[in-house]
């Protein structure tokens, strides 16, 4: 395979001797999104469902799964792409945030008002609405407690999209972990160097790599129910094309792979993270405008739970890029031969409450 980028987020893929656009289209027709219309996702009061009258819908004829290290990262590697897939009303799309994203700090508040992960949850979720409602009023979201695996985590259902906090300990760029959390990291964890990762919260502990795979198995398997339609969003494992990651981003890349190992029948997107600040844009117009929206309403979130703003010139070095390859998929997926229990403990809440 070959990546390839282009203006306008065309991007072509070498896939066996020939060449794929992978160019997705989106629904979304209106004029460039102003960047200054994020801040208005936080006057937006959300409503929360009860297990009892909760919208569940048909199910989606797609699922597409964007899994990340930190709570920003699919904002900067993986967008216009998740944005479009929010915009199609026929696709589940579905986020999976692994680490807390805390840097060392665990639950501590950095002496602000709220804590610096939960700061970063609210930037995620924001952008999360924001891209949902694209113009519409608020929607009701059904925020919850499940059991994965054994484990308990945090999930927020809100329209076409579903959202997981996993909050395990940031693990450094190095994968050396932080004094603060013990020194665990998702590197230490696969290399054996620790026997168990538990999230900063209490909420779970996962004893061995196969255990964390295993759980986010249990996640894919739930979520893609019998949708024959599933792709996985993953940041770039091959060192040769994304030189210089995080290790938490490389870590979760394979945590993916570990964990969809037989789910052949599902296309893998795998995109270039920090080093796509060093290549030229790729995406302009209405697309660049997307990406840096998303970034914008990501940043009004931290703001909002007291923390810093994202908009600042480093991350801006990664607006205005979206590089990927994909691997295809071998066939259509079919349901799961067990579906995972779907015990969700309803937790009332309006947004942005600092509070879960």
């Amino acid at each position: 395979m070959r990546l390839n980028g282009a203006r306008g987020h065309r991007v072509l893929v070498r896939i066996h001797g020939g060449y794929r656009d992978v160019t997705r289209s989106s629904r979304m027709t209106a004029a460039a999104w102003p960047i200054a219309a994020a801040a208005l996702v936080l006057c937006a009061g959300i409503r929360t469902a009860s297990a009892e009258n909760a919208p569940t819908g048909p199910e989606p004829a797609r699922v597409s799964f964007y899994f990340a290290a930190h709570e920003d990262d699919w904002q900067l590697f993986m967008n216009p792409s998740a944005f479009k897939d929010v915009a199609d009303a026929k696709t589940r799309a579905v986020f999976v945030h692994v680490t807390a994203g805390d840097a060392g700090n665990g639950m501590g508040r950095r002496g602000r008002k709220h804590p610096y992960y939960r700061a970063r949850e609210n930037g995620a979720e924001v952008a999360i609405r924001f891209m949902a409602d694209a113009g519409e009023q608020p929607a009701e979201k059904v925020s919850s407690r499940g059991g994965f695996n054994g484990h308990v985590i945090s999930r927020t259902a809100y329209r076409n999209t579903v959202t997981y906090f996993l909050r395990l300990p940031d693990g450094h760029p190095t994968g050396s972990g932080f004094a603060g959390t013990r020194y665990q990291s998702l590197e230490r964890l696969a290399r054996n160097e620790i026997g168990a990762m538990a999230a900063i919260d209490g909420s779970a502990t996962y004893h061995g790599w196969s255990d964390l795979a295993a759980t986010v198995k249990a996640i894919i398997d739930h979520e893609r129910g019998a949708a024959a339609d599933v792709q996985l969003n993953l940041p770039e494992p091959d060192a040769t094309i994304n030189p210089g990651d995080h290790s938490d981003h490389l870590m979760t890349a394979r945590l993916v792979l570990d964990a969809a190992k037989d789910l052949l029948c599902a296309r893998r997107v795998f995109y270039v993270d920090y080093a796509s600040s060093r290549m030229p844009e790729n995406i302009a117009g209405q697309d660049r405008d997307m990406e840096s929206s998303v970034v914008a309403a990501t940043a009004t979130g931290l703001l909002a739970l007291d923390h810093a703003s994202i908009w600042h010139p480093y991350h801006r070095t990664y607006v205005g890029r979206n590089y990927f390859r994909v691997q295809e998929a071998r066939g259509a997926c079919t349901a799961p031969p067990m579906q995972v229990s779907r015990k969700l403990s309803i937790q009332s809440a309006r947004l942005p409450s600092g509070r879960r």
